[in-house]
């Protein structure tokens, strides 16, 4: 840690980190001056000493989650998916948001439509919302069809989560059977205590636990996460693989590890006036990874009124509605670009004689190289207009190198947190619509709470 210049540019074997575009709002030996307290923010994480040690059960997860575990997880995917053409995955937050972040990376864009898709079955996603048409909506499809649940809840009293149950557990029950529908429930949910664990018992659901010291947004390589992508037929133990070697390539407090230049980095530029971060894509099937994203540093940073605002965006998409003010609002915003090396598939731009669309200049080109260039000239603009960004390579949309993203991002969320001197790992913020909710839906034992605030309607 005593270089006097960092590395702007760290290659590992998959992903690879650059800042270099950054240099020209802070500078080198800025992001270098953090190197001290970021290594101390990383002992904390190993060793269990900073704020909010009880929940950092993540951080030798990969490494410690036990074969059988994973084969456990394997076989009940296998029951859900030679059972159901649809599991529904109930939860909110970190318990929905992993899931779905590493299926949709991973799925054909339009699976849901092919009907000659026998590979996987369908996860659907429910508790993450109280919309009645989405519900209703749900239901009807679900209506007359082969379905289980997968219902994600430490208290199994969320409100979110415990509605979508209530509605879809009867459902099920109505169609099945008791019996039989409770064959198609998996419940993940708190080892000892709680409604759910307590009805999990009674009915005979099988169970998977969530442990007392992983919180919510660290939960996708956990059964949370990692049931309903095996459901949707991915290799969870590829996923896991790619975060072990994540883990590995994180522990020295060194210009090697890309969580600790990452997390440097972000923080540099925070203290220079930029307060927003936003997750750039240029591949569709990552919008979801930048909403799992938003939700790890959000909740993980945004406390004592401090902390960088996570935004995403979708290009070239978003280019053509966001693009206006990223290049030329105020000067306030870095960018984090997620770039997908290779494409899955290969489409190449055809020919056309009458060219009216002036395209034949591109004709014999991959899409993909035109996205590239797309990708490219975007980041240069965006530098030049006075916009740092880093960015961040990714081989392919493949499990192990998913499986690296998401604990490089863990792993720099919690070094970042540390700089910023905050909890990390607490949500105390979330509380404050909880109650409010619950004393305007008048929930019993919040009698107090209702009178004061209908005081103020």
């Amino acid at each position: 840690m005593n270089r006097v210049q960092p590395k702007t540019n760290i290659k590992m074997k998959t992903i690879n980190v650059n800042v270099k575009e950054v240099l020209g709002t802070v500078t080198a030996e800025q992001i270098q001056a953090l190197n001290p307290a970021a290594a101390e923010g990383l002992e904390k994480l190993h060793k269990g000493t900073g704020l909010g040690s009880d929940f950092l059960g993540w951080v030798n997860l990969p490494e410690e989650t036990p074969d059988g575990l994973v084969a456990e997880i394997e076989a009940s995917a296998k029951v859900l998916r030679e059972s159901c053409d649809y599991v529904v995955a109930i939860g909110i937050g970190g318990s929905y948001l992993g899931a779905k972040a590493v299926i949709e990376a991973l799925s054909d864009s339009f699976s849901m439509l092919r009907s000659d898709d026998a590979r996987r079955c369908r996860v659907l996603f429910a508790g993450q919302n109280i919309g009645e048409d989405y519900l209703n909506e749900l239901q009807d499809l679900l209506r007359d069809k082969k379905f289980g649940i997968i219902v994600i809840s430490k208290s199994g009293t969320t409100t979110e989560p415990a509605i979508a149950f209530r509605l879809l557990k009867e459902q099920l029950e109505s169609q099945l059977g008791k019996a039989e529908a409770s064959k198609r429930i998996v419940a993940i949910t708190d080892e000892h205590k709680g409604a759910l664990r307590q009805l999990a018992t009674e009915e005979g659901y099988k169970t998977f636990v969530i442990a007392d010291n992983v919180g919510g947004r660290f939960s996708v390589l956990t059964p949370v996460g990692l049931l309903p992508i095996a459901v949707a037929g991915f290799d969870i133990r590829a996923l896991l693989d790619g975060a072990r070697r994540m883990q590995k390539a994180t522990v020295a407090a060194n210009d090697e590890n890309p969580s600790l230049l990452y997390a440097t980095t972000r923080n540099a530029l925070y203290r220079a006036g930029k307060k927003i971060e936003i997750l750039v894509n240029y591949n569709p099937k990552l919008h979801f990874f930048g909403e799992w994203w938003k939700q790890l540093y959000g909740e993980s940073e945004g406390k004592d009124h401090k902390g960088i605002f996570p935004a995403a965006v979708d290009n070239s998409t978003d280019l053509h509605s966001m693009g206006q003010w990223i290049q030329e609002g105020e000067r306030t915003i870095f960018e984090t670009v997620l770039s997908v090396e290779s494409a899955q598939h290969t489409t190449v731009i055809p020919s056309d004689e009458a060219n009216l669309d002036g395209l034949n200049y591109l004709a014999g080109k991959r899409v993909d190289a035109v996205n590239k260039m797309a990708e490219l000239g975007t980041r240069i603009a965006h530098v030049d207009g006075g916009v740092p960004n880093m960015r961040i390579t990714i081989p392919a949309l493949k499990e192990e190198y998913l499986g690296e993203l998401i604990y490089f991002f863990e792993k720099a969320c919690g070094i970042s947190g540390y700089l910023l001197d905050v909890n990390p790992f607490n949500q105390p913020g979330v509380e404050a619509y909880k109650r409010n909710m619950f004393a305007l839906l008048e929930k019993p034992g919040y009698e107090a709470e209702t009178a004061a605030i209908k005081a103020r309607l």
